[in-house]
């Protein structure tokens, strides 16, 4: 056996497994859909008044920002790290002042803007 014919083999064998997993579920699930399947479930509690209600674009916002900041701060890992060696010192310290500055920036522009402050 070749190593392409091995390739095939696993090729076609994620395919079929892949495909499995997209199909069985369809050809199993049930199709009964009634009433208690389109109400809002929310912890076992029955919804009061109407249940689609939009959410304000400082939410949305807010949840980026927070996002965006927690990747952000996964950053500062390596460079804490390896702080103590003598090759990265003074040079990690102004790298990490400077990304700091930079999010400090954006923190400060998003709070201009409103994004932080809640309506009622």
């Amino acid at each position: 056996m070749t190593e392409y014919t091995q390739l095939l083999i696993y090729v076609v064998l994620g395919v079929v497994f892949a495909l499995t997993a997209l199909i069985v579920p369809t050809l199993i699930a049930p199709r009964y859909k009634g009433e208690e399947t389109a109400k809002t479930y929310e912890c076992g509690v029955d919804t009061i008044g109407p249940t689609w209600v939009r959410f304000g674009i400082s939410y949305y916002l807010f949840a980026l920002i927070f996002v965006a900041f927690e990747v952000d701060v996964l950053y500062l890992f390596p460079v804490a790290l390896v702080y103590d060696d003598p090759r990265f010192g003074w040079r990690a310290f102004f790298e990490v002042a400077i990304f700091l500055v930079i999010l400090s920036l954006a923190i400060l522009y998003a709070w201009r803007k409103g994004v932080i402050r809640w309506t009622k």
